[in-house]
């Protein structure tokens, strides 16, 4: 990374560090009023034929701890020697401010909001700092994975910095933000929902091996530490088991990783519920390539192979009209579903609305209670919805899992893959979505891990962390940006959040600065889940993380949190993390390298390779250029 991009990130990190920002406070009792903020826009096909230049002001979101100071008004400058040191405080990050700025209140998640603006602008209810360079972060907002340069709108809570987006394609990806600090004094407790979801992954990874960067807004950390498996034990009763551990930051001097490991029970063969499937494919002109209706083709051969007896399958397509393949059919039949597959062709135009009419309707007919029932689609996402809005459809998906049928994706293809809607569907069927770019990718999912893609142990699936406040002094979970729920709804069970299959692990990592003399407990865990199948009561467990968990050094950590920080710091330079900007990728390849015992781990360090070859730690202009 050039020195002077580096120096400039060094500022930001020097103030997010300094000033820890408040999650979600207009959830909380007695929040202030802010403006209303539109949830994640996506740029439309039309936008993404031309690269025009919006001409705003770039626009930094982070806000600050009351106890530093009242006032401050300096101005910031891009360093331009080579050897400029990094600022240590706060006032030396605000000295060289191309435009003053003055500090007009502070955070506080139940009580006030805080606002930060150049002299003579209005303030918004954040903390906005104004006159940065243009080199920045993909830290919010939504869009295609280029388009035209476009400045993003202030979120509160996440630190925002507009940036260029470039297009070649129309895939779509959506940028939820980049979770800040949390002071614990006025906020312990760390509240999401369960994902078990490796999209994410997998799509960067088809994109390193062809030589580009993957696009920042598809870069979810959760997803990439969730893709690899850590051996955690299996649960004693029930079923989960929470497996927690701490280790020194190598990059960060002071502060600390702590990760949150959830282990699901893992059925037998012989004691797993049925699994009633019906697929719902996608044979629209747009799914012609061999990536996509070839490999879609394939990926169902291999999960029909991996069936028991008294499991079933029905299919249905869509495109330009939507069709009945194979009424439910026993896998004892498994000709004929080999054969309904293999007379799949593509063509025509694509209404989805229609084809998850048409697949509830089939999967209601084989619907069996206490039964795994659950609906599949299978498509680049390149969909246009029919004659439901958006709304209605996702609102009709939602309605047939709380009744026992949940849904699926599984995404095939580039160019004008869709992976927000994707994503939305799974989330709202409570179900997983995955990207398949290999055969190698399709039987593992659908052969060697069929019984956690598919089999479902709990539904509606909640953590809260809650942090000792004489322990931890601030905290920031990584990732998990679009999964986080407010503290107070955490035992509100009309409220969605993710399911867990069989013998899935779901791995968490916060970064923490911990208090000087730190007790014995660092933080509490809690767990909620339902049953699955229709709504349930649901059940709550709590697990205590104890100091001795903690290691002073990395180098006394298990291989398994290293690989799970490896993991997610590399996600975290990928999307240009504002807190990753001390990561030196050849170490952390290092790190990697000596705890991969496995061909995805061995994978692993390879793709941190690609990247650091490609210029994931360049300046933002120059990595623009590049994809």
């Amino acid at each position: 990374m050039h020195r002077n991009h580096r120096s400039t990130v060094s500022i930001l990190t020097t103030l997010l560090l300094l000033g820890c920002a408040l999650k979600n406070p207009d959830t909380e009792e007695g929040a202030i009023e802010k403006p209303v903020d539109p949830s994640p826009e996506t740029v439309g096909d039309a936008d993404a034929t031309a690269l025009t230049p919006v001409v705003e002001e770039p626009i930094i979101e982070v806000s600050v701890d009351e106890t530093i100071q009242e006032e401050v008004e300096a101005t910031i400058v891009e360093a331009e020697h080579e050897d400029e040191e990094k600022p240590s405080n706060l006032a030396e990050a605000f000295e060289g401010l191309r435009e003053p700025v003055r500090i007009l209140g502070f955070t506080d998640g139940q009580k006030s909001g805080v606002s930060m603006a150049a002299e003579g602008h209005e303030p918004p209810a954040s903390f906005a700092l104004h006159g940065l360079g243009s080199s920045g972060y993909g830290l919010g907002g939504g869009g295609h994975a280029g388009g035209r340069v476009q400045a993003r709108s202030v979120r509160h809570g996440h630190h925002r910095i507009p940036r260029h987006e470039v297009s070649f394609n129309t895939e779509e990806y959506t940028d939820h933000g980049i979770n800040p600090f949390t002071m614990v004094s006025r906020d312990a407790k760390s509240t999401f929902s369960i994902d078990v979801d490796t999209a994410s992954y997998t799509m960067s990874r088809r994109k390193l091996k062809q030589g580009v960067l993957p696009a920042w807004e598809g870069v979810r950390v959760e997803e990439f530490v969730n893709y690899f498996d850590y051996d955690y034990q299996n649960p004693r009763r029930g079923p989960f088991a929470v497996h927690m551990e701490a280790m020194a930051d190598p990059f960060r001097k002071g502060h600390h990783i702590v990760r949150v490991g959830v282990q699901a029970k893992r059925y037998e063969p012989k004691e797993r519920p049925p699994l009633h499937l019906t697929f719902l494919v996608d044979v629209s002109g747009s799914m012609s390539s061999s990536d996509k209706l070839g490999l879609a083709k394939e990926s169902m051969h291999t999960l029909v192979s991996s069936m028991e007896e008294g499991d079933t399958v029905a299919m249905a397509t869509y495109a330009g009209r939507v069709a009945r393949i194979l009424e439910p059919t026993d896998v004892v039949r498994s000709s004929s579903i080999h054969r309904a597959i293999d007379s799949l062709h593509s063509g025509g135009s694509t209404a989805m609305s229609s084809g998850i009419d048409l697949a509830y309707e089939m999967a209601d007919e084989a619907f069996e209670r206490g039964a795994e029932n659950r609906v599949v689609i299978l498509s680049d996402g390149d969909a246009n919805v029919g004659s439901s809005t958006w709304d209605e459809m996702l609102s009709q998906i939602k309605g047939y899992a709380d009744q026992g049928v949940t849904l699926s994706t599984i995404g095939f293809g580039q160019g004008n893959y869709r992976d927000t809607l994707m994503e939305q569907l799974s989330n709202k069927g409570d179900g997983n979505n995955f990207y398949v770019d290999s055969q190698d990718e399709s039987d593992r999912i659908f052969g060697e891990k069929i019984g956690g893609t598919m089999i479902t142990v709990a539904r509606d699936t909640k953590i809260q962390v809650e942090f000792n406040r004489d322990a931890v002094k601030a905290y920031r979970l990584i990732g998990y940006e679009n999964r986080d729920i407010a503290d107070k709804d955490f035992r509100n069970d009309r409220v969605d959040a993710g399911e867990v299959g069989s013998g899935h692990s779901v791995t968490a990592l916060y970064e923490v600065i911990l208090a000087k003399n730190a007790g014995d407990d660092l933080a509490t865990v809690r767990l909620r889940w339902e049953k699955p199948g229709a709504d349930s009561e649901a059940t709550e467990r709590s697990f205590p993380f104890a100091s001795d968990n903690l290691n002073d050094s990395i180098r006394t950590a298990s291989d398994s949190l290293k690989l799970a920080y490896g993991a997610a710091t590399f996600a975290e330079v990928l999307r240009q993390s504002p807190h990753a900007a001390e990561v030196d990728l050849s170490e952390l390849r290092e790190i990697v390298d000596g705890v991969a015992t496995d061909k995805e781990g061995r994978e692993l360090a390879r793709l941190i390779g690609m990247a650091q070859r490609l210029g994931a730690t360049d300046e933002q202009v120059a990595w623009l250029d590049k994809r």
